[in-house]
């Protein structure tokens, strides 16, 4: 069956980024976005931090101390299972922010958020994110819009993730990565791709030989490169132009 094609994560129409006032490439799409009369409430706030590579952000169980809105770089949600193991549920790159569950009014994390990549964020405490959303009428509502595209795509996953061949999760989880990274290099070694997809090195290994062999990726130790992106997208589960095609729907919904 012909898989519907949908285009990657769209930057076009956005302002152009600017920097901080440290000098540091604003990037966040949800920081570009809010009034500029919010700007002097939250950005004094905000401390631009470096991530580095499987950094933990929140801890599943555990009480929220800090969110950050991602500025470079990629962060995952991860489902922790009694046994400990656990699955990617989500993924989370400029376009987003970390620690949905603040903005509800809850303290603690249901998830592991873990840094994917060497990269960078803006990081507020908790508490004082609180205080402000209620002066930040827009931000709290981009914020709230946010949860919503992130929690359907966690439900898209849920689904993805037991369902779909192990090759067809892998070109799904590297489109989702490059619309977020950018750029055709993604550095990834096999187990923390096994980690991600819930499935042993083996399968990953096999998944990847798989792409490799028909010409969208090239695989070597540490990094994937993609070759052909049509063919990637065609290679993907249906749940990518899913994730995709509703993520656009509600934002077009809110231009």
């Amino acid at each position: 069956m012909a898989k519907s094609r949908s285009a990657p994560l769209s930057k076009a129409n956005l302002p152009r980024p600017r920097t901080d006032g440290d000098g540091n490439e604003l990037a966040n799409l949800i920081l570009l976005r809010i009034a500029r009369t919010e700007c002097p409430s939250i950005f004094p706030s905000l401390e631009f931090v470096r991530l580095k590579l499987h950094q933990v952000l929140h801890e599943s169980g555990e009480v929220i101390r800090s969110v950050y809105f991602g500025n470079t770089g990629l962060a995952s949600v991860l489902a922790v299972q009694p046994d400990g193991k656990s699955i990617e549920v989500g993924l989370i790159g400029n376009e987003g922010f970390v620690g949905i569950p603040i903005v509800f009014g809850f303290k603690t994390s249901a998830t592991r958020v873990v840094a994917q990549s060497d990269g960078t964020a803006y990081r507020i405490d908790a508490d004082t994110l609180r205080k402000l959303l209620p002066k930040c009428p827009k931000l709290a509502l981009t914020l709230q819009r946010f949860g919503m595209i992130l929690g359907s795509q966690t439900t898209q996953l849920a689904a993805c993730n037991g369902q779909h061949d192990a090759h067809e999760r892998l070109a799904r989880w590297l489109l989702m990565s490059q619309d977020r990274i950018g750029g055709k290099i993604l550095p990834l070694t096999q187990e923390f791709l096994s980690q991600m997809l819930g499935t042993r090195r083996a399968t990953v290994s096999i998944a990847a030989n798989i792409l490799q062999k028909a010409g969208m990726i090239t695989y070597t130790r540490g990094n994937v490169t993609i070759v052909n992106r049509a063919k990637l997208e065609q290679a993907a589960c249906d749940c990518y132009s899913v994730i995709q095609q509703q993520s656009q729907k509600w934002q077009a919904e809110n231009s």
